[in-house]
């Protein structure tokens, strides 16, 4: 079987026994793996129905680092401290799922004011936004340093975050021709970086 400590050790190991509330294993070998660069940071609105947390485990199975629940204007659902919960949780089973020796990290809420200082610092920022013109498939990736991708709410970004993070530098960017929920658009988004740098 195998372990993980969920920060980038991975043990491969038999069990010898097990009793109520423990399991032994006799491990037989460990490996260190390197945090994944560049990072992928997905600032991922806020949605009623658990349309973000079906995001949280899907972009934690492609490849996400960090996941900020990020209270947008036009999101209907709050963050709450069951939110920060389940968020972690459903992160820490997908990671489970996917053998990755990183789990994500989860935090929020995040304001629109603190995503664009977070842009500002960013390798590179990206907002996804079905009226921009240029595809993220054509977006040059940094080696290293901080990805970050913002994903709106159902009702999209209001103009005013818009302006807001493309101030602070972050580039609008497409998916395609179609409309993606926003359970849906971190995901593409992540497997179109992922595709252009790590699954390779």
């Amino acid at each position: 079987m195998l372990l993980g400590d969920g920060c980038g050790r991975i043990g491969d190991g038999v069990v010898v026994s097990v009793s109520r509330g423990s399991i032994e294993v006799d491990v037989s070998s460990v490996q260190d793996v390197a945090a994944p660069q560049p990072r992928f940071v997905v600032a991922q609105a806020l949605a009623k129905g658990g349309r973000d947390e079906d995001a949280v485990e899907a972009m934690t199975e492609v490849g996400v680092d960090v996941v900020l629940g990020w209270q947008a204007s036009r999101s209907v659902a709050k963050w709450t401290d069951r939110t920060q919960t389940r968020w972690s949780a459903t992160a820490r089973a997908a990671a489970k799922q996917a053998r990755r020796a990183w789990v994500p990290e989860v935090s929020g809420p995040v304001t629109t004011v603190a995503l664009a200082e977070r842009a500002a610092g960013a390798a590179l920022a990206v907002v996804l936004h079905e009226e921009a013109t240029g595809p993220l498939g054509a977006i040059a990736l940094p080696d290293d340093g901080d990805v970050l991708l913002v994903v709106g709410p159902e009702g999209g970004i209001a103009p005013d975050e818009l302006d807001a993070l493309t101030t602070a530098g972050a580039v609008a960017c497409r998916l395609g021709s179609h409309v993606l929920r926003t359970s849906t658009a971190g995901v593409a988004a992540i497997s179109v970086l992922a595709a252009a740098s790590r699954w390779r």
